[in-house]
């Protein structure tokens, strides 16, 4: 019987680099004790925490989760393009991505907007102030999120050769941090009674 030596294993990494995943610890840690303190008050007055959440527009709050859902499928596109030497491809996956990011944002603005007008503001109650705090906070991630992924889109435009994915792994980890974050954020302030 013969023995053939294995082959030497590929050690295995994690995608991106090493000090993405720092910010996206952080980020999961500062989010996790705001929906904890969300919670925590909620539960100490659930009437007036039912209240905002009535004055919410849940089918809003369903087309943001639509957007950004469809945004981080567009992210993966493009990185499958990428990976797969389909720059062309890529780069209109990119664009919808944006595209779908941009449409969030604009979508939450006009959401503030009608919160505002109906007299909802960040002191007001401590629903609306927590309403505020996790979706203005959320709303910062998807704007830095949009314009390191525009920034990308410029930089594969103006290569003329093949791009690597390197980065771009790091820009598609953190927009998909973005896009988990609202799904925890959604329920927990437009649904959750």
């Amino acid at each position: 019987m013969t023995h053939t030596p294995e082959s030497p294993a590929t050690p295995r990494r994690l995608p991106g680099a090493e000090g993405l995943w720092v910010l996206i610890v952080g980020d999961l840690a500062l989010f996790s004790l705001l929906f904890a303190s969300f919670v925590s008050t909620r539960m100490k007055d659930p009437v007036t925490f039912e209240a905002g959440r009535h004055a919410l527009d849940a089918g809003r709050g369903g087309l943001n989760t639509l957007l950004l859902l469809t945004s981080s499928w567009c992210v993966v596109k493009a990185l499958f393009a990428i990976r797969t030497g389909r720059k062309k491809h890529a780069e209109r996956w990119l664009g919808a991505a944006i595209g779908c990011g941009a449409g969030f944002a604009v979508s939450k603005v006009l959401e503030y907007a009608s919160e505002m007008s109906a007299g909802h503001t960040v002191g007001g109650s401590d629903f609306f102030m927590y309403y505020f705090t996790l979706t203005g906070l959320h709303l910062a991630h998807v704007l830095a999120g949009c314009a390191v992924l525009s920034v990308f889109l410029a930089r594969w435009r103006s290569s003329p050769g093949p791009v690597r994915p390197g980065g771009f792994e790091s820009a598609a980890l953190f927009w998909h941090l973005v896009d988990l974050l609202w799904i925890l954020i959604f329920p927990l302030l437009y649904l959750v009674r």
